[in-house]
Order: structure tokens, then sequence, then C-alpha cells
């Protein structure tokens, strides 16, 4: 756990990778990094991902066995009602698993806190870009890979934007190493796993509004 309290100023530049100003990133990227809080809420994240669908059947759910496998007495052998009970081969299973969900949720503040450190962590490693804007006229993934090119991003990039844009969002969906979310879909482990944080500018003062406590 560190902190970092200097104010941070990026250069924007525009799609062509031209310088076009100056600006300064929200406080939440020069913030506290809380290493447990980052790695609770990616746990979590995941954990809310499992499908939970893994299922065992019981006595009750296990087809045949109605009928008494021999006599109670005089066979010699071990008294059994049902060929299905759990310790026969083809049996019930015994608190196997049920379908379940895993889903859970942090805190509010422990939320807000791991993005927070999670912007933070990225800025400190020197990989968050500012663009002034990114739209595109029509859906083009060739055209999102120039810009990406043009900008000199060749590895993996989570491009930010104040709201929902369809064409920029269609553009890099079949884009392996692309992942373009609005500000209200900024979740902890996209940020972590990506290597470069593209941001609109127009988003910057979305994400001091979403973060502000």
């Amino acid at each position: 756990m560190s902190e970092r309290n200097q104010p941070i100023e990026l250069n924007v530049v525009n799609a062509s990778n031209a310088e076009v100003g100056r600006v300064a990133l929200p406080a939440v990227f020069g913030g506290r990094v809380n290493d447990w809080v980052l790695f609770d809420e990616v746990v979590a994240q995941r954990a809310s991902r499992r499908s939970g669908t893994a299922a065992t059947k019981v006595r009750g759910e296990v087809r045949g066995g109605g009928k008494k496998p021999w006599k109670q007495k005089g066979t010699g052998r071990a008294r059994a009602g049902s060929s299905r009970s759990p310790i026969w081969r083809g049996g019930a299973v015994i608190f196997g698993p049920q379908p379940r969900s895993y889903a859970y949720r942090l805190p509010k503040q422990a939320r807000r806190a791991a993005l927070s450190s999670a912007l933070a962590q990225k800025a400190r490693d020197g990989q968050v870009r500012v663009i002034d804007s990114l739209a595109l006229a029509a859906p083009k993934t060739k055209e999102l890979l120039r810009i990406l090119s043009t900008l000199g991003i060749t590895g993996s990039v989570l491009i930010v934007l104040p709201g929902r844009d369809a064409n920029v969002e269609l553009s890099g969906r079949n884009l392996s190493n692309v992942n373009v979310l609005p500000v209200g879909g900024l979740n902890v482990e996209d940020v972590l796993r990506y290597e470069t944080l593209l941001v609109s500018r127009a988003a910057l003062p979305v994400i001091e509004a979403r973060l502000a406590r």
C-alpha cells in the first residue's frame, strides 16, 4: 500500500497523435493504492461470473432402486433397502455440489476504493493516455486499428468513453486486445487486465463524479 499526493498532468492528443493541450487527471489517479481491496474486488468479480451449475443427484433423484435387492435376513449379506444407496456403485451422492450462485459484492465504499486504486496504479505505471475525442462515423474495425496504430498503442488497450458509443464499441468488438467501456462500466479487473488505459478527455470529469466521496 502506498500513496501519491502530487497532481498528475498528461498531454492530450488527437486521433492523429498530435498534442492539443494538457489536462490534470482527477485526484483518484494520484491517490493511494490499496493492494488488499484490489485483490478482494477481483476475486468478487470472478466469483460472480462462475456459472454454479455443477450438480449431483441425491437419493430422491436417482432413477431406479425402488425394489429391495434381497430379503432382509437369511442371505448372509448386509441388509440393503435400495441399489441406489450412496455406498453402491451407481447410487446417489451425499453432500455433492448443487446449483448455486457464487456471486457476492463488497461494500460500496470498498468497491469505490478498489476502482480508485486500480486507476491510481495505472497512472503510476505510466499506462494512462488521454485522447481529445474518439468518434467514428460508422463501425469500422480497420479505422479503429489505424487510430490505435497512429497513437503508438500496440498492446492491449481499454478505451474509456464518457458514455455509450455504438460505432466505437462495434469497431472494437472483434479485437481480442481491445475493449471499449463507458465510465459507468469501468471495473477493476478490466482496468488491471489491459496494458494501456486510453481515456477520452470528456470521460475524466465523469470518472471524477463517479468516484467522488
